[in-house]
């Protein structure tokens, strides 16, 4: 894919799979529902939330981050559409993102989930109550995953990690 903007429509397709799923699963509105799907894509891009989303493959490729997400990753978008998704965190924090993901396949979505990831640049953060959700095609075939979050906070090296993980 292409890096959302108005050539592309904000990559409206996907957005509206973003948009669709997120509703069809928790019942709430990623955005506010009476916005085109054009003027919708463009408001998810610009966001001051995160949203990104991969693909279903077994080592599942970001596809999607709209422009908190890659400022927050300190990525660009060719690096993050080529980036596996496991790579938002670190090593011994991916057992566990491996978890929470197979609970999302399979329950369809969860809310208030929480843990530590990591930017490119090395720069640790704890996201708190993010929703993740399955993404399923017009079919129901399941497409990949998706998460949102609003917030955030830098971890420093030394900082101890007492939080629970949600799921």
């Amino acid at each position: 894919m292409i890096e959302p903007g108005p050539a592309n429509r904000y990559q409206v397709e996907h957005a509206e799979l973003l948009r669709r799923t997120f509703h069809a699963l928790t019942g709430r509105s990623l955005l506010d529902p009476a916005l085109s799907p054009e003027a919708a894509a463009a408001a998810l891009f610009h966001a001051p939330f995160v949203v990104l989303s991969h693909n279903a493959a077994l080592d599942p490729i970001l596809t999607y981050g709209n422009q908190a997400a890659l400022e927050l990753f300190a990525l660009t978008w060719e690096e993050l559409t080529r980036m596996p998704s496991r790579l938002t965190a670190e090593a011994p924090d991916r057992v566990e993102r491996a978890r929470l993901l197979a609970e999302v396949a399979a329950r369809g979505y969860i809310d208030d989930y929480s843990g530590v990831r990591i930017s490119r640049t090395g720069q640790r953060f704890l996201i708190e109550r993010a929703t993740v959700w399955n993404l399923t095609d017009e079919n129901g075939q399941r497409c990949g995953q998706a998460a949102t979050f609003r917030e955030w906070r830098p971890v420093a090296d030394n900082e101890q990690e007492t939080f629970p993980f949600a799921g």
